[in-house]
């Protein structure tokens, strides 16, 4: 993936082993609120950590064609998007994203995830795209619902938090409902 200029303020750039202190400094800046809907926030400790899950990021692309991206807002790192892995043999891909305290209610991820969707389901010509978020996390699931998503059920008690188990509202997008 190359940089993807979405507008005069908001690009998408690959991550790469450089970006690893920038989204560490934002995890650090953002902590108590992507807590409460992230099982991974807590492990994250170090700037080591956020360089092994660039590392991973880039090796997931090498092998199965799947990218993670900073959003960055006027040169800051906004937040992450990303593919995760692609189900190549039923055609279908989930996004997954967070952003950093102070870039929320701004619809910069809508746009980002507009970007990916655009890419999977056209360019990659995948047949579905989901999106699962918490069923509490309304600024999450707020995207999925703005971008024309459908929402296909509830997953109970799909993921571990720090303050206990979070159902997972289900989200999905065919390439036919694409417009």
């Amino acid at each position: 993936m190359f940089n993807y200029v979405i507008d005069e303020e908001l690009i998408l750039k690959p991550l790469m082993p450089e970006h690893a202190r920038h989204i560490f400094a934002l995890v650090e800046r953002s902590r108590e609120r992507l807590r409460q809907w992230l099982p991974w926030v807590d492990a994250v400790t170090e700037q080591d950590h956020t360089l092994n899950f660039i590392k991973n990021a880039i090796k997931q692309g090498t092998d199965n064609g799947a990218f993670t991206a900073g959003l960055w807002v006027r040169g800051e790192l906004a937040g992450v998007i990303g593919y995760h892995q692609i189900d190549w043999h039923n055609r279908s891909v989930g996004i997954g994203y967070w952003l950093g305290d102070g870039y929320e209610g701004k619809g910069y991820m809508t746009s980002a995830c507009r970007v990916l969707v655009d890419y999977a389901l056209l360019e990659m010509e995948l047949q579905r795209v989901e999106i699962r978020c918490a069923t509490a996390n309304v600024t999450s699931r707020a995207i999925p619902e703005r971008l024309g998503f459908v929402l296909e059920g509830v997953i109970r008690q799909a993921e571990k938090l720090p303050d206990g188990y979070v159902n997972h509202a289900v989200y999905g997008l065919l390439r036919s409902e694409w417009q």
